[in-house]
């Protein structure tokens, strides 16, 4: 009878499956790395790109907070140029004011009556005088209040006095209104007037 020794054999073979696992292992080693690798690789660009987005959006932030500050400081001068135009505007529409005042209350003025002194307290007039009598005062009021530039006269104080030649005087406080609605009206046509077609 012939006996086989079939150790050698079986030790090749399991050499043989050593070397098949161990080579197994190294492609699954190689092919998780490389996974991990480009998973890594992948992570990072998406990473690197939104941190790219972020900081674009910063910058673009940063660009129109300064915009916004410009506007603001624009809105502030515009505001400013706006204020002084009106003041300018009002100036130019009471630089006539005082020579219209005065003509009109020597027109309105009555004979025997003196104007001691005139004050302006925004739209209304403190007029101060004398009369030598009180229908001269009762004339005056009467002419103001149908003025076309003052309205509302108010006689505060009379008190009779005497002067220097013994006559007997009347002096007098009075309070009038300004009218603004007829300077309103003449500004408008005035601005109106340069438009007017030619006839």
């Amino acid at each position: 009878m012939i006996k086989v020794n079939l150790l050698p054999h079986r030790q090749l073979r399991r050499a043989e499956r050593q070397r098949e696992f161990g080579l197994m292992a190294s492609l699954v080693a190689i092919a998780v790395a490389a996974i991990l690798f480009v998973s890594w690789s992948y992570i990072k660009a998406q990473i690197e790109a939104q941190q790219a987005r972020n900081q674009r959006l910063q910058d673009e932030m940063v660009r129109l907070d300064e915009e916004i500050a410009v506007i603001g400081s624009l809105k502030e001068q515009i505001q400013h140029v706006l204020e002084r135009k009106q003041i300018v505007e009002g100036l130019q529409s009471d630089r006539n004011q005082a020579v219209q005042i005065l003509d009109e209350l020597a027109r309105q003025l009555p004979e025997g009556v003196t104007l001691k002194s005139i004050k302006q307290l925004g739209d209304e007039i403190e007029i101060k005088g004398a009369a030598d009598t009180n229908a001269r005062i009762a004339t005056l009021v009467h002419n103001l209040s149908e003025s076309s530039f003052m309205h509302s006269p108010n006689l505060v104080e009379i008190r009779a006095t005497s002067n220097q030649q013994e006559q007997k005087q009347y002096e007098f406080v009075l309070k009038v209104s300004l009218k603004q609605e007829p300077a309103v009206e003449n500004q408008d046509k005035g601005k109106q007037s340069p438009a007017s077609p030619k006839g």
